[in-house]
């Protein structure tokens, strides 16, 4: 795609890596395929390459408008148009690009301003878990649209206490541990199982991922380096192996640490260590499944699988989990239609734009519910907080982590 930047973008770093990416799109539209939002809204500007031209054209000098600021709102940064994408379009990249420079120059309502501003300061604060217990205490009493977003406060069991050689970080997250905390600890007892330990750093928070995705990058960057500056001790030392992600929302963003802090002159070669050093807990299966092996009970029903986005389209992570549970033993079944398609939740899309959301969500749970003729599936399984709970708002069904089923079929 031909692009001629206006004089302001011209050598700047984000001009320079937005041109590049507009220059590989060959306009073929196999993207509107795979677009969620495309196939609910049937709008060329509701789909990645409309989205393309609108960003195209900002970075070409023409000024952005509320209309433009809607259409890349409501997209869901799922990236399923790039694994769809022939040409390597790093669409991603450019939807930040061009979300935060029009930020800049389009006002948002003051509601709608309000409710961005609470959801990047709230979900990432030391109050957000004091706020979750008061909100599980007066569930019953809750609006059913905010019932849904507050999980019931779950038994987390017991953190392993054994030592051993073989050691990995893991981020807790910044409210998987107040919503879903035996996600992390059903993590630590699956890893000890193997002989492998797993170490927090305490001084680690939020990914970055809640502030960048809602257009505060650089808070979003001030806690990647956060991020950094808690593991690097435990990296430079050379005493852990990786460092684990058991959300694959978080873990896409680690993963892109290196690139999205790599004008850093201070940080810039650390991030990338981090970044290289980064697991999905998925990509530790393999050796998981030599360790483990005749030491599982899998349940005898089977059960449903639903990848994130941020999985199988952010980090290209596809079949792992399903062939690794395998072979355990565990029968994972996906949908039979649309299983690369995202389930709306989003991070916090689902907050910003339920209509949407509630939609892919529906037909989420739908497309599941094909691939059990009989009866229905005996739990529903995931890699990402948000989708867990998205999908637990739709269904009578248990929704969980794919590690605390694992957790719960070891033998003792």
């Amino acid at each position: 795609m031909q692009t001629q930047l206006a004089p302001q973008y011209q050598g700047t770093p984000e001009g320079q890596e937005a041109e590049a990416i507009l220059r590989k799109c060959v306009h073929c539209g196999f993207c509107t395929a795979t677009c969620p939002t495309y196939q609910l809204l049937g709008d060329e500007l509701d789909g990645p390459r409309g989205r393309i031209y609108l960003i195209k054209q900002v970075l070409e000098g023409a000024e952005p408008t509320r209309k433009t600021q809607l259409h890349l709102d409501r997209c869901l940064t799922c990236r399923n148009c790039e694994s769809t994408c022939p040409s390597g379009v790093q669409y991603g990249h450019l939807v930040d690009i061009g979300r935060r420079i029009v930020e800049e120059k389009v006002p948002r309502p003051r509601g709608e301003a309000a409710a961005r501003w609470m959801l990047k300061e709230g979900l990432p604060s030391p109050l957000f878990a004091p706020a979750m217990k008061v909100g599980q205490a007066v569930r019953g009493l809750l609006p059913e649209r905010l019932r849904a977003k507050v999980p019931p406060r779950q038994d987390a069991g017991a953190w392993p206490t054994r030592s051993h050689a073989r050691k990995v970080l893991m981020l807790e997250g910044c409210v998987q541990p107040s919503m879903a905390p035996n996600i992390n600890n059903a993590t630590a007892r699956v890893l000890d199982a193997a002989g492998i330990q797993t170490v927090v750093a305490r001084e680690a928070g939020c990914c970055g991922a809640v502030k960048f995705h809602l257009n505060d990058q650089e808070g979003g960057l001030a806690q990647m380096r956060a991020n950094i500056d808690a593991w690097w001790p435990y990296v430079e030392r050379g005493e852990v192996e990786a460092i684990v992600m058991n959300a694959s929302g978080c873990g896409v963003t680690v993963k892109e640490y290196g690139h999205l802090l790599r004008n850093d002159a201070q940080y810039a070669e650390k991030a990338a260590r981090v970044s290289a050093l980064t697991r999905d807990l998925s990509e530790l299966l393999p050796d998981l499944v030599e360790r483990l092996r005749g030491r599982i009970q899998p349940p005898a029903a089977p059960l449903a699988y639903h990848p994130p986005c941020t999985l199988q389209h952010g980090q290209k992570l596809r079949g792992g989990v399903e062939r690794h549970l395998a072979a355990l033993g565990f029968e994972l079944r996906v949908a039979r239609t649309e299983s690369h398609l995202c389930c709306g939740s989003a991070g916090t899309y689902s907050v910003l734009n339920p209509e949407l959301s509630y939609q892919l969500r529906d037909r989420k749970l739908g497309a599941l519910g094909e691939a059990f003729t009989e009866q229905p599936p005996a739990a529903i399984l995931s890699a990402n907080m948000g989708c867990i709970t998205h999908l637990q708002s739709g269904t009578g069904i248990p929704v969980k982590h794919w590690v605390e089923v694992l957790d719960a079929a070891l033998l003792a």
